[in-house]
């Protein structure tokens, strides 16, 4: 095992250092956006940290998440549309990249295995198009480090999990059966896999390294062909963050931890545990732990400084949002999710805490401690897990998210509230909602 292991380091300090891969983007297919039936807004002068763009702006947000699986026909998303602008919705907030998958027009990911129709049906498009003549936002919705379920292995050849398994976290209790494991050895990614079948309350499937190179690429390349190809009103992460505190033990985040180590911790400190290191993998998280969280969040901030900093260079309109851990405690110590930190730094225009919740006290203490961290209304939206209570709830919580200041609300989900949620076909969900408090 020693051996093993001391050779498994070797090979992935070499791949670290030899640098990342680079992941090409898809140049532009159109020369100009089409005409959506905006207003010609001018950019205000960057002011990071105090106002959002002034693009598409309304007195209140007011949003839907629609799932991947409503992004699958031209009748699917025309209809729900349609049954948003009945609502008072303003703003979609469109899933595009579900699990390491496209519903949109990909070079970079494959098709969505969902998608009903042709090569030639562009979901996101379509979405587009649609929402913008009926004067509707559409955001475009991409999940970082969730790329996989935990069904059956997915059948493109360029998924991650069949192209880049050595792109995965690992869990700390599968680090050390798995660093004697090649990658592309099936049983490694079933191992992932059934980790996460075991544990369906706190591991929603497999995970991408928000540590590695090149997965900060691939998602970079993603933002930026999004940004370069479509009319959008604004991008917004989710899943950016790690699964949970035992993520991620693969050998490549622990050489990586390393690396970083070294420049922070004292020389006979770093020797010490580096002498530790060649028989135990773990030497430096366990000898380091608060280091060990301060590097993992990091990694999460690097990348959404990063993105957010070249889609302002190359779009200033577009509005950067993130779906986070509603208890910014939780997300900074268990996630390593700091987005408050993000939003004082000026590197994320919107956060959406998932307050998701029956309770309309627990919702109020969550919405309350999110606004408390912007002087900008505009800069939190309330996230209402609508599939958690009823469209009288709903309203509710709508009435809390207005008194606590919140810029807007965000339903999760359209999926839900057509599907499992419609209730009374004559008096539909999003109906009841939107007449009682969007006027519609």
């Amino acid at each position: 095992m020693r051996c093993v292991a001391a050779f498994a380091r070797l090979t992935v300090l070499s791949l670290a250092l030899a640098g990342c891969i680079v992941v090409g983007i898809q140049e532009p297919t159109r020369t100009q956006r089409p005409a959506s039936g905006r207003p010609d807004v001018s950019v205000e002068p960057d002011r990071r940290g105090e106002a959002l763009p002034p693009e598409r702006e309304f007195d209140e947000v007011r949003a839907l998440w629609v799932v991947r699986y409503t992004m699958t026909s031209a009748a699917a998303v025309r209809e729900m549309v349609v049954a948003a602008e009945q609502a008072g919705i303003n703003t979609l907030i469109v899933q595009v990249r579900g699990r390491g998958d496209a519903f949109y027009a990909s070079s970079l990911e494959p098709r969505g295995e969902s998608v009903r129709e042709g090569e030639g049906f562009d979901p996101l498009q379509l979405a587009i198009e649609e929402a913008h003549a009926r004067g509707m936002a559409v955001h475009a919705w991409v999940n970082t480090h969730l790329v996989w379920g935990i069904g059956e292995a997915p059948q493109s050849s360029m998924h991650i999990l069949n192209a880049n398994p050595d792109w995965l976290a690992v869990p700390r209790e599968l680090g050390r059966e798995l660093v004697g494991v090649d990658p592309f050895d099936v049983r490694f990614v079933e191992r992932l896999v059934q980790y996460a079948r075991d544990r369906p309350r706190t591991v929603e499937g497999v995970y991408s390294s928000p540590s590695h190179p090149s997965v900060q690429d691939r998602v970079h390349a993603v933002w930026l062909d999004l940004v370069s190809r479509y009319d959008l009103d604004g991008i917004h992460f989710d899943y950016i963050r790690f699964p949970s505190p035992e993520f991620d033990y693969s050998i490549g985040a622990l050489e990586r931890f390393r690396l970083w180590a070294r420049s922070t911790l004292t020389p006979s400190r770093f020797a010490s545990l580096d002498d530790a290191y060649v028989a135990d993998l773990y030497a430096f998280v366990e000898g380091e732990p608060e280091l060990w969280a301060a590097f993992r969040r990091e990694q999460v901030t690097r990348l959404v400084r990063r993105i957010y900093n070249e889609v302002k260079e190359r779009m200033p309109r577009l509005v950067v949002s993130a779906a986070v851990v509603a208890d910014a405690t939780m997300a900074f110590d268990e996630r390593y999710q700091d987005w408050r930190g993000w939003l004082e730094e000026g590197i994320l225009d919107v956060a959406v805490p998932m307050a998701y919740t029956p309770d309309p006290a627990r919702f109020q203490a969550l919405i309350r401690t999110a606004r408390a961290s912007v002087s900008d209304p505009r800069r939190v939206w309330a996230g209402i897990g609508a599939y958690m209570t009823t469209a009288e709830g709903t309203i509710d919580m709508i009435d809390i998210a207005r008194t606590e200041g919140a810029g807007g609300v965000v339903l999760f989900s359209y999926d839900w509230a057509v599907g499992e949620g419609r209730g009374d076909p004559s008096n539909p969900f999003l109906q009841q909602v939107g007449r009682g408090r969007f006027r519609r």
